[in-house]
């Protein structure tokens, strides 16, 4: 009987952990959004579910969750769930419905902004590609061809997150959803049909029938179904335009995206941390940290272009997902605050004093932190074995005529918009040709100048199957003409131009029409001046690397594949492979990719996307020491001055397999793989400082506390990395923090003179400074 009573306790637990949660009732007033009546301080951060992977996903969410918030923000990417005209895919790291559901799990509400644009630094904005060949198809605009297929793949996300329950109205996560991104930002551009499309988008958005509101970012004429909402560093001084909307805050910068030539951006703990107090002091109710987690740029995905693989965007949580301290550890201490003043905030009348200067009466809290750099890494101790193979051209040296039967070769009289030719499906697209050269030709025995006007970010040229030279963009001048001198012969001369893409627009008005690749003219032009114009012959276009085609990157694949070994150094187009075993432990593992130029990695088949160490950041705008003070913009902070812009490249642990693992590296420009290795992020040096009254908090992120390197209450001198005692110190801070912190994985320090047995010191800003070895 006993038994029977155990099963049925555990059959009615089993039912109710698998009913619905019960729905709520989201709405709102002009001071907050309403959860089932109460105002509610909303504090979100945005994770986006394809810049990471399934196996991160509870992870992230958890230490979220650990940080304070209360709710995660995330795009749904049109490009990835429909790459193809009517072809889905909502597997693996595209499965939304997932993400959501961990969010839920974790007792958390989430933001969707399904747009279905997002910017974001993704490839095309999030756009697919294929919507460029529909007929008569301008973006974002009243366009009938285009709102037909934005409401077909709205739609279709809407009925799924209502097929699960996800809407709070029918007991899921979401409070709140977006339709459409930052058009008010571009939308003068589009006249008066800008403004009818937001006016259709607002309606549309009404019929989905959601059961919670709807919000348009950066869109001050929102309609009055919308609440419109701000993004940028600051937005305490936004104020929605109607005042019966709450005043939200969707994209909170917490630092910047980094380009392939840019250096490192970092915005300070202190200058973030200051934008929220404030912006919540100002009557503010929601505000979204863009990003928490920014990730990593799988793949393909990066747009801009330029944009580099590594999406870390100084985020609370870094590219692998471990803390960024001090910042998420000071966001926390201030996310508690604000929880803690939640009725204060949300009720009664607003008033604050200001003193001009971004200065106000507010909380100060304590500033703690644990730091992770980015460049602590631990070689494995072991040399990867590499093999190699050519890049097969088996059309370089040949006429057009004769290449027809090479697969996937197509014609046409004139010069052809790249992303057109390959629908997003490879950065690779070869321009090839042929001109016929006799001894009455005025250009005969003459060396010509090949000149290419290129909408181009990379243009490899080839005359007579000879490489004559390589171009690519610079200082973000996405066109260039390039040059380069060759020798025809007599009769038939093949001309092949091999175009490269590193990620297509992503932001501004009509960036969908801009063109992409070869768009000519296309010259040989002699010494004399004379000019052969070969933009009207007929052009020859193939998509890809043989490479691809041959499934060099799957290592699961049947095709037998020969590869040699005695490798070359220096060498364009060439495959390297090699094996690595999986490294023991739970810390990130990356590539260090230093010594190779260009091009794309696999791991076990994953595509780990585009790499370039080769391309070094600027020489000149960084500095020792950053001042937070004043407003932040993107280049105040900058570090990583004439080093490769991104020089290691994450693996997620479930990439790999228990023992060897396959890397595949397609090598553009040329290099040493030999330099290559595999490596383990870990923290080595934890910093920390924060001032008289709090409590300081030191963590190794699992790992014990080993030594303390540097402590100091008083007045001392420097900043983070560079520190001295300064006149006023107490004698034993260093044992003080010894006691504290050695052996643990994390301590807690009371800040205060009786702590430290400090009598005396007449400095006003007395503060605790450490920094331990993990």
């Amino acid at each position: 009987m006993g038994s029977l009573k155990f099963l049925l306790l555990a059959v009615i637990f089993l039912i109710t952990i698998n009913q619905p949660t019960t729905a709520v009732d989201v709405t709102y007033d002009g001071r907050a959004i309403k959860i089932d009546g109460e105002r509610r301080i909303i504090i979100s951060g945005s994770i986006h579910y394809p810049r990471s992977t399934p196996e991160m996903w509870p992870s992230l969410i958890k230490k979220a969750k650990e940080g304070g918030l209360n709710a995660i923000e995330t795009y749904v990417f049109w490009n990835a769930h429909e790459p193809l005209y009517r072809q889905y895919d909502f597997s693996g790291s595209n499965d939304l419905i997932k993400f959501l559901k961990l969010i839920q799990d974790e007792g958390l509400y989430a933001l969707l902004r399904i747009g279905p644009y997002v910017c974001a630094e993704w490839n095309f904005g999030g756009f697919p590609v294929w919507l460029k060949s529909i007929p008569n198809m301008t973006f974002r605009t009243q366009n009938d061809a285009f709102m037909y297929e934005m409401k077909n793949f709205t739609t279709k996300i809407v009925d799924m997150v209502k097929q699960e329950n996800l809407f709070a109205s029918e007991g899921g996560p979401i409070i709140l959803a977006q339709i459409e991104n930052e058009y008010g930002n571009i939308m003068s551009s589009y006249g008066n049909a800008g403004k009818s499309y937001i006016n259709w988008c607002a309606n549309f958005a009404e019929t989905l029938d959601i059961g919670v509101p709807w919000i348009m970012c950066q869109q001050s004429d929102a309609p009055a179904s919308m609440i419109n909402t701000c993004n940028g560093y600051y937005c305490d001084q936004f104020w929605p335009n109607n005042k019966n909307v709450p005043k939200m805050w969707t994209e909170n910068w917490s630092g910047w995206y980094k380009d392939w030539g840019g250096a490192d951006p970092h915005r300070t703990t202190e200058d973030l941390a200051f934008a929220v107090g404030r912006f919540y002091q100002y009557g503010g109710s929601l505000q979204n940290y863009y990003m928490y987690h920014g990730g990593t740029n799988f793949g393909r995905t990066a747009g801009g272009p330029y944009i580099t693989t590594a999406y870390d965007y100084d985020a609370p949580l870094n590219e692998y997902g471990d803390l960024n301290q001090p910042k998420w550890g000071h966001l926390k201490q201030l996310h508690s605050l604000l929880m803690s003043m939640e009725k204060v905030l949300t009720y009664g009348e607003v008033s604050n004093t200001d003193y001009g200067s971004m200065m106000s009466v507010n909380t100060q809290t304590t500033v703690i932190a644990k730091k992770l750099p980015k460049e602590a890494q631990e070689k494995l101790h072991y040399k990867l074995e590499w093999k190699w193979r050519a890049e097969h051209f088996e059309h370089l040296k040949a006429p057009i005529k004769d290449i027809s039967h090479l697969k996937g070769v197509t014609f046409a009289n004139h010069l052809i918009d790249q992303k057109l030719a390959t629908n997003d499906t490879s950065d690779y697209l070869w321009y090839m040709t042929s001109v016929d050269i006799n001894e009455d030709d005025p250009i005969w025995g003459e060396e010509v100048t090949l000149q290419v006007n290129c909408n181009c970010h990379v243009l490899h040229a080839f005359f007579n199957g000879k490489h004559i030279g390589t171009k690519w963009v610079k200082n973000g001048q996405y066109s260039f003409v390039f040059e380069g001198s060759a020798k025809p012969k007599r009769g038939t001369n093949s001309i092949s131009l091999l175009s490269v893409t590193v990620g297509l627009p992503n932001y501004g008005a009509y960036f969908d029409k801009v063109q992409n690749g070869i768009l000519g003219p296309v010259k040989l032009v002699a010494p004399n001046s004379i000019e052969k114009d070969l933009s009207s012959n007929e052009w020859a276009y193939k998509v890809g690397l043989n490479g691809l085609e041959r499934d060099l990157q799957d290592v699961d694949a049947k095709k037998k594949r020969k590869w040699h070994p005695n490798i070359p150094f220096g060498r364009m187009f060439v495959w390297y492979k090699t094996t690595f075993r999986t490294p023991k432990g739970k810390d990130p593992i990356v590539l260090d990719l230093w010594g190779l130029g260009k091009g794309n990695a696999w791991v076990n088949g994953h595509d780990i996307g585009r790499y370039w160490p080769s391309f070094l950041a600027q020489e000149d705008g960084c500095s020792s020491f950053c001042d937070y003070r004043g407003n932040y913009h993107a280049s105040k902070c900058l570090t990583n001055c004439g080093k490769p812009s991104q020089r290691w490249y994450h693996v997620p642990r479930s990439f790999l397999k228990d023992e060897d693992n396959t890397l595949v590296l397609f090598e553009e420009f040329g290099g040493n793989p030999k330099l290559v290795s595999v490596q383990t992020v870990n923290a080595e040096k934890a910093f920390a400082h924060a001032y008289e009254g709090n409590t300081l908090e030191l963590s190794c992120h699992e790992r014990p506390i080993s030594k303390i390197n540097f402590a100091s209450f008083g007045n001392l001198n420097g900043t983070h990395g560079v520190l001295a005692k300064g006149s006023c110190h107490a004698p034993n801070s260093l044992s003080v923090v010894e006691k504290a912190c050695i052996g643990k994985e994390k301590c807690s320090i009371d800040i205060s003179e009786e702590a430290f047995g400090l009598r005396g010191c007449k400095s006003s800003q007395k503060r605790l400074a450490v920094e331990v070895e993990c």
